[in-house]
């Protein structure tokens, strides 16, 4: 547990000083190796879970603090034992000396270790009462007071159901290959492998508890896919049919683009402007045994660098966003956001749209697919496009999940926002 403390502070402090949480971690097991399975999983867990409620434990230290610590190390240590004595199942004991040990190892103050040794044992003798004291938005719901303030403004009546979904573990769930297998029959599949799973609507199947992908039957022979029941939405959404021309524009990791070859035989185009993240496109589509029409390195904003001239029956466009329908898988995105990125990202995204509508057919359709929860980037940008754009229309979406092309996170998906958009 001390290394995992240690490595966990480690991560923490470079993530609130502006790195992604996923990139860092990756650089920590590289320059620690080796680390087991079950130290990355303590290391991941920690500093998931500090992010998580990096809001309501930063309160309760501040309680628990007379004078401000500028040791960061030692902040964030704290932080870490704060997390795990009113989140894990772990000793409070053990917590707690480990905790006092790892001190020793962070800083060379003598005083150290006993700050934290005092710190700690204060909090678990007065644990309840000083919860309730953390009275401010912040502290209650662990996001930044710009974040809660646009969510109370914008969804009135959601916004504390929104800001409590996005604090809770991520659903795992699972997208049935119907082309391979019946949802029924790949339930049962999962029945007899002792997995309980869930359906959601359509293909997508809820596990009741997450588990490795190598323990999912049939994995390996394309089966199934990992994708949020959310996420599973847009392929059916953007009404393909067999032989169309489609573009996936921001194609990577592939989720979407081999839904859409599972729902019919067309031509696909599957452009992404990261080779990297392109090469995972093509993986996913080697282990579902499929091949897109293309696989491309391209910028969607620059379609005459990759284009053929061919314009497309059917575009989806999940653009780049501000991801705020997502924290419940990347809790660092919500302490490494500013207000000020909304209107870069609206910015990025009108531009998208704009150049990706000159290559769409008329009388075809464009699917807009953010995963944010912010107007900016969603309803205000397309009734904006649609008065500069008056060849386009945007088509009603049925879903009861659904306010306005709106789908709010929750304990079963992400949260997402869809706009059908036809070309007349």
């Amino acid at each position: 547990m001390i290394k995992a403390q240690h490595l966990a502070v480690i991560a923490i402090r470079r993530v609130l000083s502006g790195k992604n949480l996923t990139e860092v971690l990756q650089e920590i097991w590289q320059s620690n190796l080796p680390l087991s399975h079950q130290q990355q999983g303590a290391i991941q867990d920690l500093s998931y879970g500090v992010l998580r409620y990096y809001g309501q434990l930063n309160a309760l230290l501040n309680l628990l603090l007379d004078n401000t610590l500028q040791d960061l190390k030692l902040r964030y240590l704290l932080l870490v034992s704060l997390y795990q004595l009113q989140y894990s199942k772990a000793p409070s004991y053990a917590i707690v000396d480990h905790a006092v040990s790892t001190a020793r190892i962070l800083s060379n103050k003598r005083g150290a270790p006993g700050l934290v040794n005092a710190v700690l044992r204060n909090f678990i003798r007065n644990s309840s009462a000083l919860c309730e004291q953390v009275s401010s938005d912040i502290g209650k719901y662990s996001h930044p007071q710009w974040w809660i303030n646009k969510l109370r403004k914008q969804y009135p009546n959601h916004y504390k159901t929104i800001l409590n979904a996005s604090n809770q573990h991520p659903a795992m769930t699972l997208r049935v290959n119907v082309r391979k297998i019946g949802v029924k029959a790949y339930q049962e599949m999962l029945e007899e492998h002792g997995i309980k799973a869930d359906l959601i609507w359509d293909a997508a199947l809820k596990l009741a508890q997450p588990l490795p992908i190598e323990k999912l039957p049939g994995f390996k022979d394309g089966l199934m896919s990992i994708q949020d029941a959310g996420a599973q939405l847009a392929a059916p959404l953007l009404d393909v049919h067999e032989g169309m021309h489609v573009l996936d524009a921001c194609a990577a990791p592939g989720g979407k683009s081999t839904h859409l070859m599972e729902l019919a035989q067309i031509k696909l185009t599957a452009l992404d402007s990261n080779a990297q993240r392109l090469k995972r496109v093509a993986e996913n589509f080697e282990r579902l045994g499929n091949e897109p029409h293309r696989l491309v390195c391209g910028d969607a904003l620059y379609p005459s660098e990759w284009w053929d001239g061919q314009a497309f029956d059917r575009i989806l466009a999940d653009v780049p966003c501000s991801a705020s329908g997502v924290v419940s898988r990347h809790p660092d995105i919500k302490w490494l956001r500013r207000q000020t990125d909304l209107s870069l990202f609206a910015s990025n995204q009108e531009n998208i749209l704009n150049a990706l509508w000159k290559i769409l057919k008329r009388e075809g359709k464009l699917l807009y697919i953010t995963c944010s929860i912010f107007h900016e980037e969603n309803l205000i940008l397309i009734k904006e496009f649609l008065k500069s754009h008056q060849d386009a229309r945007l088509l009603p979406l049925s879903h009861s999940d659904m306010v306005n092309g709106q789908l709010l996170p929750s304990s079963l998906h992400d949260g997402f926002f869809y706009a059908l958009l036809c070309k007349t």
